[in-house]
């Protein structure tokens, strides 16, 4: 097995996973087989429980395994599927390690860091990185010198030794002072010393910059952090076609400084397809826009990595159909107050989306956008929440005696509850309670938007569901439930009749979209704009 490694240092926010990502898409357009591991190293066993506010959107895998944003990247960028093996977390390695104590399989050693938990992190990783993948890219989060990271640090350390096939990319950061106007080594300098003191030298370096890197620049990074000039790589801004960054990597012949490490000898990458679309993306002209009306959205920012795949998945659609999608970010909180800003891009949007959620804060602002949808013949796309959402405010507006109708997440007495607790889960525990993962659909939209299928595997992530007990009554008023599970008590997706393209699914298309390859759902709705 060879092992790519990727560090980042001075600062959080270079572009890690956009990095291993174009790497590993380099890597398959030489004809090798990648995988990816992302190793975040806080105390949560998972990203399940964290506010998007803190740390962006939870990306869901197949098997239910709730991870960071950037497994979603791999997924993506690579079309591969991971599982919650891809993602370690210094919370699962500390579970391990305190499961086998337990048991006593340490023969009455002391547990320590070294060598139990760096011996646990490297069984963990060659266990996923395992044939028939030749090259398994690792991402390592956070920043090279944080005490969190330190035990990860050593035991990549210690794989390099022990695998011998190992190449290590150190992103950092190459800035410009204003008053200056040069190019500053200094900050990569310094991480790299960093992390030549934990036991770590960078094979190559990925200067992230706002552009191109100055030849000054790159022999004095060669030079001072021992590298050869042809190794020191220059990741300049792309704007906002990150499918150019495998381009860009491929131009500088970054996969013949991997491959000349890994001691391989392959094919040049072969890229026309990958290249066709990104130039694609940068010819396009003719907008399309979507008000996407979220709740993680900041009083002084918007929160887009709350929403990230949600984003990625309108994009994979937009292009495939030669539209230039216009996000236009709508605070719900903000359609609650009236705000005109808000209300404006609402009515201006081509279409409306609103994704998933938890808490009651913005609900109300998203069932507004659910009855304007409804009743301009506005498209709508309701995913999760989104669903659920539609279908209160259907409720209210159409069914006479519902006026108070409601989810019992935010009105535990309602006396029309339209959206309940699932039975099966827990009340006490939110980490891996909710439903998770690939679960089976039958009876589902099939002519329309999975081309004429019995059935879909989609990705879920909720607690509550549309109440088995009203859709009957539902139904009758027009509101149809197109697709259900295969026990026919979950409501799956829901669409309105009489309505351009009025639909809301309770799982998330967006974990499944590819370039290349978006997700029907999204193409469904895309294509009723444009026709």
């Amino acid at each position: 097995m060879k092992y790519v490694v990727v560090t980042g240092g001075g600062m959080s926010g270079l572009g890690k996973g956009v990095t291993s990502s174009s790497v590993g898409v380099l890597l398959q357009a030489c004809g090798l087989r990648v995988t990816c591991i992302k190793i975040d190293p806080y105390l949560n066993i998972d990203a399940g429980t964290m506010s998007p506010f803190e740390h962006g959107e939870v990306f869901v895998l197949q098997d239910g395994g709730e991870a960071d944003l950037d497994l979603g990247n791999y997924e993506r960028f690579l079309d591969v599927t991971l599982t919650s093996d891809n993602n370690i977390t210094t919370g699962k390695i500390n579970r391990t390690v305190m499961e086998k104590e337990r048991r006593g399989a340490y023969l009455g050693k002391t547990v320590q860091v070294v060598p139990h938990v760096t011996d646990e992190i490297q069984d963990w990783i060659q266990r996923v990185a395992h044939a028939p993948v030749d090259v398994c890219v690792i991402e390592l989060g956070g920043t090279v010198g944080d005490i969190e990271s330190c035990p990860f640090v050593e035991a990549l350390a210690e794989l390099s030794y022990r695998v011998g096939d190992f190449c290590l990319i150190h992103v950092s950061h190459v800035p410009v002072l204003s008053a200056v106007g040069e190019q500053k080594t200094k900050p990569t300098q310094h991480s790299v010393r960093t992390l030549r003191s934990l036991g770590l030298a960078p094979n190559i370096l990925a200067c992230r910059s706002n552009s191109p890197l100055e030849g000054y620049a790159r022999e004095k990074l060669a030079r001072s952090c021992h590298v050869s000039s042809g190794s020191v790589l220059s990741l300049h801004d792309v704007g906002k076609n990150v499918w150019r960054v495998p381009i860009l990597l491929r131009d500088q012949k970054a996969h013949e400084a991997v491959l000349r490490v890994l001691n391989l000898d392959v094919k040049e990458p072969d890229l026309k397809e990958w290249t066709a679309r990104a130039e694609l993306f940068d010819a396009l002209v003719e907008p399309v826009r979507i008000a996407l009306v979220g709740k993680y959205m900041g009083l002084t920012r918007i929160n887009k990595d709350a929403y990230f795949s949600v984003e990625k998945a309108l994009l994979h659609a937009s292009v495939a159909l030669r539209k230039k999608l216009a996000v236009d970010w709508v605070p719900a909180e903000d359609l609650e107050d009236g705000t005109a800003p808000a209300w404006n891009k609402l009515k201006g949007a081509d279409g409306i989306l609103v994704p998933g959620g938890f808490g009651d804060r913005g609900v109300e602002g998203k069932i507004l956008a659910a009855k304007h949808a409804r009743e301009n013949r506005i498209p709508y796309l309701g995913i999760c929440l989104g669903m659920q959402v539609a279908v209160i405010e259907f409720a209210r507006s159409v069914l006479l005696d519902m006026q108070d109708a409601n989810s019992t997440e935010f009105d535990a007495e309602t006396k029309n509850p339209c959206v309940v607790f699932m039975p099966e889960g827990s009340r006490t525990h939110v980490g891996g309670t909710m439903r998770l993962g690939d679960h089976h659909d039958v009876g589902c939209m099939a002519a329309r938007l999975y081309g004429n299928v019995s059935y879909v595997d989609e990705r879920h992530r909720h607690r509550y569901e549309v109440n088995p007990e009203m859709v009957a009554r539902f139904e009758e008023a027009g509101l149809w439930f197109s697709g259900r599970d295969e026990s026919g008590e979950r409501m799956e997706i829901v669409e309105l009749g009489e309505h351009p393209f009025y639909v809301g699914v309770q799982f998330h298309p967006e974990f499944k979209s590819r370039p290349g390859k978006p997700s029907p759902v999204f193409t469904g709705k895309t294509q009723i704009l444009i026709n």
